[in-house]
């Protein structure tokens, strides 16, 4: 009798799930309409792009929510469908001219956030954190190209993006010399594949950066 009652909330909890999670799809898209309508700015056939990514999202916040092996799966969908809201968004308020940097932040992220999925072995795991790494320097790429855009930052005729290749270098490298402390087979060859380009990466960067001429 027990059992029956267990299983008989089961149903009732995925749905519950699915209706919180259209829920909140349905509210950001209402958000984001009657914004766009409150300050003039509301471009109707946007929605064509901002309804199907917040329905691609919605599918996500359940799979999310189960955990296991349907989490990765269900993040991956909210984030695409996140990406599509996005965009649809810039679209409805007719402002993808200025943010456009923001298709550089958000895909970033996205990935910097699959590093929660690490696996346990030593050398994918370094992999791994070596792209979340570089993703999130991304991101903040993404986000100072918006606030370049937007002529909050203004760095002159400095070469500024040399910093984030110079960033790249480190987390490679970092990430490459972590590898020594752990007693695993071509552990000598992945160290010396990640000095390589992390080397060739930062002194790159630092010649944008110092604008040298060689």
């Amino acid at each position: 009798m027990q059992t029956d009652s267990v299983a008989g909330h089961r149903p009732l909890g995925l749905a519950g799930r699915w209706m919180a999670s259209l829920a909140v799809a349905g509210v950001a898209v209402a958000v984001v309409t009657v914004t766009a309508q409150s300050v003039e700015r509301f471009h109707w056939w946007a929605g064509f792009v901002l309804v199907p990514g917040a329905l691609i999202g919605a599918t996500g916040g359940p799979l999310l929510a189960r955990g296991g092996g349907r989490a990765f799966f269900g993040y991956l969908l909210a984030s695409v469908g996140g990406l599509v809201f996005a965009v649809g968004a810039l679209l409805m308020f007719g402002l993808m001219g200025r943010g456009w940097p923001l298709m550089v932040t958000l895909p970033a992220l996205a990935i910097s956030g699959t590093y929660l999925w690490r696996t346990g072995d030593p050398l994918p795991r370094a992999f791994h954190r070596t792209v979340a790494m570089l993703a999130l320097i991304a991101a903040v790429l993404g986000v100072t190209l918006l606030l370049l855009a937007e002529d909050v930052l203004d760095f002159g005729e400095t070469g500024w993006w040399g910093g984030f290749i110079m960033a790249g270098g480190v987390v490679v490298l970092g990430n490459g010399l972590e590898l020594l402390r752990h007693r695993i087979a071509y552990r000598a060859q992945a160290v010396a594949l990640a000095i390589g380009p992390a080397v060739v990466a930062f002194l790159l960067g630092l010649r944008f950066l110092r604008d040298w001429p060689f």
